[in-house]
């Protein structure tokens, strides 16, 4: 069961944020990025008061630099796409699994 909601629309974008963010870190990398943005749709902290939805958590001022690249405007592919789904879904990693940040 979905922890945020989520439209097909809401994966495919979700899906490019993880593969522009962290594709050099492979499955697990790009696993704790949605980590991070589902935490922050979920968090009740001043940061990140007001968001609601995936597109919101994504495009919010200075969350993510992918979105500033080509790279990140490309189709999603099928695996980030299932991973994406498993953020959705609620799973967890460590050390992401309250992490609102990543350097």
């Amino acid at each position: 069961m979905a922890v945020v909601r989520a439209t097909s629309s809401d994966i495919d974008l979700m899906a490019r944020l993880l593969r522009a963010e962290a594709e050099g870190e492979g499955r697990r990398g790009m696993l704790l990025v949605g980590n991070v943005g589902i935490n922050r749709l979920r968090a009740n902290c001043s940061d990140f008061k007001g968001l609601r939805t995936i597109p919101q958590m994504i495009y919010q001022e200075h969350a993510f630099e992918a979105v500033t690249h080509g790279y990140f405007y490309q189709r999603a592919r099928e695996t980030e796409k299932t991973l994406a789904r498993r953020n959705i879904n609620g799973e967890r990693f460590w050390p992401a699994k309250f992490s609102l940040w990543y350097f």
